[in-house]
């Protein structure tokens, strides 16, 4: 694994377990990674469970943190420790690596597959051995080094320190497959020089749902944020729907989204009810960006807004009164014809001819 030049040196330490309420873990199944709050591994089969445990930790052992956090200089090297922990009853050997984070299919927090070589910050960990044993019922403090390069880029990079298993199971077709299970560490580290937060919203699709008779229906509004800036970031999206000149405008404010690092992006809908049809729908989708973890944003920037147009048009009732306004103007001129007419007079005959 590239890292730090030189091995470094493994101080190993076994202590009874802390309970697992501690833990902050990241648990992966064949498909990928799933983010727990705080678990261990999954267990083999119910009579022989394997649980395993890795969270951030230091001299004393682990502490409160959650997540291995650094701000660091392009050429900086830093050294730090995770603890491993054995929940079983019998010594267990563990695959121990650094990778990269990346987006699973939920929008969650993942980290990439075992077989993928990392090039960010899980390239910048040096853990020394791809393996660490601990004995039943205990933990080993594995200490490690960071070393950022010279040329990193400014910004957020996110990873994590992956303890990992790979087991034989029996397949659908009764052959042999190779599970992997692990659970990590997570990495956020924060590489000094100009930062520049940036969330942006767009291929915004909006459609309105109803009946063209005049009633309110729901306006749809799909749309796509992305990430363009170098800090992990967090949002609230908003939109706004309007007639002209702000005729029967209505608003919705949706939930924060998932914390998007740099270069991520995400999808969201929203459906706004109760809009008039009012011919043309001036439709505003703003996405606030908000602060992600212990990160501070100071000046906070700008929310990112995307603005379009929908006709939105009441047939039925335009029909309506389009007869209607018809049927005035044909009585009216109707009306007119006999008022043309002087009362008590008739229309003279034609003289017959002689002959």
């Amino acid at each position: 694994m590239a890292g730090c030049a030189g091995p470094c040196a493994h101080h190993r330490s076994t202590s009874t377990v802390r309970t697992l309420g501690r833990l902050a873990a990241l648990i992966v199944t064949i498909g990928g990674c799933l983010a727990l709050p705080a678990t261990a591994a999954p267990a083999e089969t119910p009579e022989a469970p394997t649980t395993w445990g890795i969270v951030p930790s230091g001299p004393d052992g682990p502490g409160d943190r959650a997540a291995f956090e650094y701000t660091l200089d392009p050429g900086t090297t830093i050294s730090d420790v995770v603890a491993v922990s054995n929940y079983t009853e019998a010594p267990l050997t563990l695959d121990l690596y650094a990778s990269d984070a990346v987006r699973n299919t939920q929008g969650g927090f993942d980290l990439l597959p075992a077989a993928d070589e990392p090039v960010d910050v899980g390239s910048w960990v040096d853990l020394g051995e791809p393996a660490v044993t601990i004995p039943a019922r205990s933990r080993v403090d594995v200490p490690f080094r960071i070393t950022v390069p010279a040329d990193a880029t400014p910004g957020d990079h996110a990873g994590g320190i992956v303890a990992g298993l790979t087991t034989q199971a029996t397949g659908g077709a009764g052959g042999q497959v190779a599970v992997d299970r692990r659970v990590g560490a997570r990495i956020y580290l924060r590489v000094t020089g100009t930062l520049e937060p940036s969330l942006t919203v767009d291929d915004v699709h909006v459609a309105f749902d109803g009946l063209p008779l005049g009633q309110p229906g729901a306006v749809r509004v799909d749309y796509t944020v992305r990430n363009e800036g170098n800090l992990r970031l967090a949002g609230r999206p908003a939109l706004r729907v309007a007639g002209p000149f702000g005729l029967g405008e209505r608003t919705w404010t949706g939930d924060p989204l998932p914390e998007l690092l740099p270069g991520d992006s995400i999808s969201g809908s929203a459906v706004v009810d109760g809009v008039w049809q009012l011919g043309r729908l001036d439709v505003e989708v703003e996405i606030r960006p908000e602060t992600s973890g212990s990160q501070v944003l100071d000046p906070a920037p700008p929310p990112g807004t995307f603005a379009t147009r929908l006709w939105v048009v009441p047939w039925v009732p335009l029909a309506l009164l389009a007869a209607l306004a018809l049927a005035l103007v044909w009585r009216r001129r109707r009306r007119r014809r006999r008022g043309a007419t002087p009362a008590g007079t008739s229309t003279p005959r034609p003289a017959s001819a002689a002959g």
